[in-house]
C-alpha cells in the first residue's frame, strides 16, 4: 500500500530540513496548538522578531542621542596639583643690581594647586545637525518595514512547518482506518479459508497487504515525529515538552479569491519594495548631510571657575575666572574632498534605484510564476479529489462481491492499491495546492 508517495516524503523532507521533535500520541495535557496559534506563538517567541523589535527600539534611541547633541552640553571639571617642587624661572643679572644676595629665580607657582569649574557649550548653528535628525527618525521607519518583512518571514516558515505535521497527522489517521478495514476482511477471509470456501492464497494476499499497511504505518509515525520537532523549533517552542497539532483539512481553503489571479500587481503591498524606498529616502538625506560640510558651524561657550593657590590648604588665595564666546569653523577649502563626497552619495543612491528596478522586475515574476502555479495545482487537486471519490466506491463495491462470493481475491486487492494510490496522491496534491496558495500570498504582500 501506498497511502503517501515517496515523493511526497521527499518534500516532507526538505521542507522539514532533515529533522528536529514529536508528534506519537501523547498525554491529553499536551498543548494543542491550531495553525493560526502556532503563528501567533511564533509572533511572540520567534528571536528573529526579537531582534527587530530590538532594533526599533535602538533606533528611538538613536533619535534621542542625536536630538542631545542639539541641546547644551554642560560639563564639570576638577584639578588638583600638589608640586613636590615648585617650578623656577631664572631672573636676568640686571634684576640683582649689583645686589650680590639677590635671588637668581622666581617661582611663579604655589606648592598647593586647586581648579573647580563649569562649561556649558550649545550649537547655534550646524547644518548637519537638522539633515542627521531627520535621517534618524526616517530609520525608524526603515526598521518598522524591516520588522513587517520579518513577520512575513516568519509566518511563512511557520506555515510551511505546519503543513507536513497536520498532514502526516492526517494521513496516520487514514493508514489507521485502512489497517482496521483489512483486519477485519483478514478475519473473515480465515473464516471461510476454514470453511472451504477459499484459498490459503487469498489469506496470505491479505496477510501480505496487512504488513506491508503495518510497516509502512510506522515509517509515517517516524516521519511525523520529525516533522514535529520542526515545527517546535520554528515557533521556538520547548524541545522537550509536548505539542499537539488540531487543525481541520477541509478549513484550510483552498480556494481563493479570482481577482488575486487576475487583478494587477500590488508592488508596494511588498516590504521589500518599500524598504528600498525607504533606503532611497535616507540615501537622499545622505546626499543632503555631505552637502551641509559646506556651511559654516556656530556654536556658543561659557565657562566659569575659581582657582586656589597656596604652599598650604589654608593661607592660600582664591581667583575666579568666568569666560563666554562663540566659536564659529568656516569650510574653505578642501582640494575637492566635501564635493567627492557628495558625488558618493548621489552614485550610492543610484545603486539602489537600480536594485529597486530589479526587485520590482523579480516580483513581476514571481507573482505571475505563482499564480500559474496554484492554478495548476488547484486544478490538479479537483481532479484527484474526484479519483478518490472514485477509488473508494469501487473499493467499497469490491469488498461487498468478495463477501458475497462473486468477486476474487485479486480484485479485491487491485481496488485496494487503486484506494491506497489515490489517498496517497490526494495528499500529495493538497501538499502542494496549500503550499502553492502560500506561495503566491507571498508573491502578493498578503
Amino acid at each position: 500500500m501506498k497511502p503517501i508517495s515517496k515523493h511526497f516524503f521527499l518534500l516532507l523532507v526538505l521542507a522539514v530540513a532533515g529533522g528536529l521533535p514529536g508528534l506519537r500520541a501523547q498525554a491529553d495535557t499536551a498543548e494543542v496548538f491550531s495553525l493560526a496559534k502556532a503563528v501567533d506563538y511564533a509572533m511572540s517567541n520567534s528571536n528573529t522578531i526579537r531582534n527587530a523589535q530590538v532594533d526599533i527600539l535602538d533606533a528611538e534611541q538613536n533619535v534621542k542621542e542625536r536630538l542631545s547633541t542639539g541641546l547644551p552640553q554642560i560639563n564639570g571639571s576638577l584639578d588638583f596639583t600638589h608640586y613636590l617642587k615648585v617650578p623656577v624661572l631664572p631672573l636676568p643679572e640686571a634684576f640683582a643690581m649689583g645686589d650680590p644676595n639677590a635671588p637668581t629665580s622666581i617661582a611663579f607657582q604655589l606648592k598647593n594647586s586647586f581648579i573647580g569649574g563649569l562649561s556649558a557649550r550649545t550649537m547655534l548653528f550646524d547644518g548637519s545637525f537638522f539633515v542627521g535628525l531627520r535621517a534618524a527618525k526616517a530609520s525608524g521607519d526603515y526598521y518598522n518595514l524591516q520588522l513587517e518583512n520579518t513577520q512575513r518571514t516568519v509566518r511563512s516558515q511557520v506555515t510551511r512547518a505546519y503543513f507536513p505535521v497536520l498532514l502526516l497527522k492526517t494521513n496516520l489517521g487514514i493508514l489507521d482506518n485502512n489497517i482496521a478495514n483489512l483486519e477485519k476482511l483478514l478475519g473473515e477471509t480465515r473464516a471461510q479459508y476454514d470453511a472451504g470456501f477459499v484459498e490459503q492464497l487469498d489469506v496470505d494476499r491479505l496477510v501480505l497487504s496487512l504488513n506491508n499497511l503495518r510497516s509502512q504505518r510506522d515509517q509515517v509515525d517516524q516521519q511525523a515525529e520529525n516533522a514535529l520537532r520542526a515545527l517546535k523549533f520554528t515557533i521556538n517552542y520547548p524541545v522537550d515538552e509536548a505539542l499537539r497539532v488540531e487543525d481541520d483539512l477541509d478549513r484550510l481553503e483552498t480556494e481563493i479569491e479570482t481577482t488575486l489571479l487576475t487583478a494587477d500587481i500590488p508592488y508596494l503591498q511588498r516590504p521589500e519594495l518599500r524598504l528600498l524606498n525607504k533606503t532611497i529616502e535616507l540615501q537622499g538625506l545622505n546626499e543632503e548631510l555631505q552637502r551641509a560640510a559646506y556651511l559654516p558651524t556656530v556654536y556658543a561657550n561659557l565657562a566659569g571657575q575659581y582657582q586656589y593657590q597656596g604652599d598650604n590648604l589654608k593661607d592660600g588665595f582664591w581667583a575666579p575666572t568666568v569666560l563666554i564666546g562663540l566659536s564659529a569653523n568656516i569650510p574653505i577649502y578642501d582640494f575637492g574632498g566635501r564635493s567627492a563626497r557628495v558625488e558618493r552619495a548621489k552614485l550610492a543612491t543610484q545603486k539602489v534605484i537600480n536594485q529597486r528596478d530589479d526587485v520590482q522586475r523579480s516580483i513581476q515574476l514571481e507573482v505571475l510564476n505563482a499564480r500559474a502555479t496554484f492554478k495548476a495545482a488547484n486544478d490538479r487537486l479537483a481532479v484527484l479529489r474526484e479519483n478518490l471519490a472514485l477509488a473508494q466506491r469501487i473499493y467499497d463495491a469490491t469488498q461487498v462481491k468478495y463477501r458475497e462470493g462473486v468477486g476474487s481475491s485479486i480484485e479485491t486487492v487491485q481496488a485496494e492499491q487503486a484506494l491506497y494510490e489515490s489517498q496517497a496522491n490526494y495528499l500529495n496534491a493538497l501538499y502542494e495546492t496549500l503550499l502553492a496558495k502560500e506561495d503566491l500570498f507571498l508573491a502578493l504582500g498578503r
